[in-house]
């Protein structure tokens, strides 16, 4: 087996099998890149790779200044194309079941207050021609926790505005209902009605809530543009993406009593423990609370 075949069909496995999403597979994919670009500078084939070739590939890449969390990504897709070879008969030995990943501390999101949402909302000009598509992208990336994909694949039949929900298609095309509030839904509904009407819509892109202004798909990277000029008009010096907005939403659910398992339900995560970082995140409030309103934290 070559590399070249070993990275396509381990991307098939990943797509076909496993049902992940296309962006989790180039992801994994990329991952074992690095290790095939190693390999093959040093003639290793990929059934001879062992334990020692693994971790001085890790060494070379954190010589390059990768971070510890990259680092530890990596690792994971290794394992998971190794384990891909074993059940598929061509390993008997895993050559990572030793390798160790670096000790991460615990990965806290960044998170916009809402004033800093309402801020970053004041700043659309609503009179362009993109504005009020561009309020509704904002309200519903924070009144839904979309992710960007989800947001930019928002198909016109997912919308249920008299029962106030979206269906959203999530990670490995898995469905989830959504409630919208009234805020976000009128400026979808305006958008909607009174600006997407007005473009000329490729026929390619007909079933999509989300256009450009020549009336073709929105492209995941517009979002982000539009986001980071947002956050920078309205004097953020933080890192904001789309993503922001997700873990906004979350956050500012359990702060409130939102139960974990509806948030869960909310984010379409197949884990309460990838949710649970909500609640540290909550903890990290009420420390906040407790330093700034306690007697004996007062100067």
């Amino acid at each position: 087996m070559h590399w070249k075949s070993a990275k396509k069909e381990f991307s098939s496995h990943l797509q076909f099998e496993r049902g992940l999403s296309r962006n989790t597979v180039q992801a994994y994919v990329r991952d074992l890149g690095l290790l095939i670009g190693y390999a093959e500078e040093r003639e290793l084939k990929v059934l001879g790779v062992r334990l020692p070739d693994l971790e001085a590939c890790i060494k070379s890449q954190l010589d390059a200044g990768k971070s510890h969390r990259s680092i530890a990504r990596m690792i994971s897709s290794w394992k998971a194309f190794y384990l891909y070879l074993i059940l598929e008969g061509l390993l008997s030995e895993d050559p990572t079941a030793l390798l160790e990943a670096p000790k991460l501390g615990a990965y806290l999101p960044e998170v916009l207050s809402i004033d800093e949402i309402d801020r970053m909302m004041a700043c659309i000009e609503l009179g362009k021609p993109s504005g009020h598509r561009d309020r509704a992208i904002i309200e519903t990336l924070y009144g839904c926790g979309l992710r960007v994909s989800e947001l930019t694949g928002l198909e016109m039949n997912q919308l249920h505005a008299d029962e106030r929900y979206i269906q959203v298609t999530g990670k490995g095309n898995k469905q989830r209902l959504v409630p919208i509030h009234e805020e976000a839904l009128h400026h979808l509904m305006l958008y909607i009605g009174e600006c997407r009407t007005q473009l000329k819509v490729r026929t390619d892109s007909k079933h999509l809530v989300f256009l450009n202004l020549r009336g073709g798909a929105l492209s995941r990277v517009s979002v982000f543009q539009l986001v980071k000029r947002l956050a920078e008009l309205a004097g953020i010096s933080r890192n904001v993406s789309p993503h922001t907005f997700r873990h906004s939403f979350a956050t500012h659910l359990v702060q409130n009593g939102a139960d974990l398992r509806v948030v869960q339900e909310l984010l379409g995560h197949e884990s309460i423990l990838t949710t649970e970082i909500y609640t540290h995140l909550d903890r990290k409030h009420l420390a906040a609370v407790v330093k700034k309103y306690h007697p004996r934290n007062r100067d």
